[in-house]
């Protein structure tokens, strides 16, 4: 059993973002309905300009034909690896977030066996049978939650290092008659976290999980396409996009700041806001709403760094995928310093939130100290 005083630190992160890069005007030749399965009255020019303006995304990446999630997932992790300088055989475990498996171009149907874990230790040629693998289906907030579980499994002596890992290809499973399709992308984005000791609080101080399953489950679901002709009964991913929007700013913010109370921190200790990458206006407002509840105005712009103008909604890798680029020094004037607190959160279908505060031991990425 490990002491009182281990902590969950970050030594390594990766990411897989797609080549395939695919801009609004993509969309200029789709046509729309709404869920009622009439078509759009509006012009796609106004419907592309209504998205840009809500969600602030101007392109997306999606994977290539020969790629599922877990291939993605596997390169995340091989680049975590690498920057970790770890033997992959010394992890104890493998945690695979993602929704929807493996989908493949020809064919968009879930495929879940093997597990997405169990395909990515096979990848990655483990051979240990102590490294245990499995997935963590846990809406967009998944990741995160791997995460969060990695932590325990660290505090309670079980694990050592956890690989964790989110992936998603959600270009596979959107209605392309759904103006929400123009919202999702592909991704992958993976840490590795490591037992340390220490005399002061390091890595991960405090986290918080919630579920709003009733009455909101529903808010994110799969369902048949808006096209009352569309040929086929593939089913693809539908949101109540007020109404999520709405729980989102009613229960996020109160979240995060029961998790920076649990840490005995105030919110100007906070250096960054690592919010998943839903949608621009959505994630302002929540920042905006948690500033609110500690009697501030006006909310520090620099303090939430964002990707989904460029990178849009990937689900589980947007945190990830968005800490890796900041870790590589990829995202302008974002970087990780020693001592600094940061704050993750995520939201997704269950509905599922989450938060943790983590505090860096060191600069990272680790190699920059070297």
């Amino acid at each position: 059993m490990l002491s009182d005083h281990t902590y969950s630190v970050i030594i390594g992160s990766g990411s897989y973002l797609p080549t395939k890069v695919v801009g609004n005007d993509a969309f200029l030749s789709h046509t729309f309905y709404d869920s009622n399965g009439q078509k759009l009255s509006k012009t796609n020019q106004q419907i592309v300009d209504q998205l840009v303006q809500i969600t602030g995304i101007h392109e997306r990446r999606y994977v290539e034909d020969d790629l599922v999630a877990s291939d993605i997932a596997t390169l995340a992790a091989v680049e975590a690896i690498r920057t970790s300088g770890i033997d992959p055989e010394s992890l104890d475990h493998i945690i695979v977030s993602h929704n929807f498996g493996d989908i493949r171009h020809d064919n968009r149907r879930s495929d879940l066996v093997p597990s997405l874990a169990s395909r990515v230790k096979y990848n990655l040629g483990i051979n240990n049978p102590e490294t245990v693998a499995y997935d963590l289906p846990f809406g967009c907030a998944g990741w995160l939650q791997g995460v969060i579980q990695a932590d325990q499994y660290i505090k309670s002596g079980t694990s050592k290092r956890v690989l964790i890992i989110g992936a998603e290809t959600l270009s596979r499973i959107c209605d392309p008659h759904d103006r929400d399709s123009m919202i999702y992308s592909d991704g992958a984005g993976a840490v590795i976290l490591e037992a340390q000791q220490s005399d002061v609080p390091i890595g991960i101080i405090t986290h918080v999980s919630k579920t709003y399953a009733s009455p909101f489950a529903y808010f994110l679901r799969l369902d048949k396409s808006y096209n009352p002709t569309y040929a086929g009964d593939d089913l693809f991913l539908k949101m109540d996009g007020r109404k999520l929007y709405e729980q989102v700013l009613k229960n996020v913010p109160t979240i995060i700041s029961e998790c920076i109370e649990k840490a005995n921190l105030s919110i100007s200790a906070i250096s960054r806001f690592l919010i998943h990458q839903a949608n621009q206006k959505m994630d302002e407002a929540v920042i905006a709403r948690l500033f609110e509840q500690y009697g501030i105005a006006e909310v520090p712009k620099d303090k939430m760094p964002m990707t989904i103008s460029f990178l849009g909604n990937s689900s589980v890798a947007t945190i990830p995928t968005l800490f890796d680029l900041i870790a590589n020094h990829n995202l302008k004037s974002h970087t990780f310093k020693k001592g600094e607190h940061i704050v993750m959160a995520a939201m997704g279908a269950g509905i599922n939130i989450n938060s943790l505060v983590y505090t860096f031991p060191t600069d990272f990425p680790i190699s920059d100290n070297l």
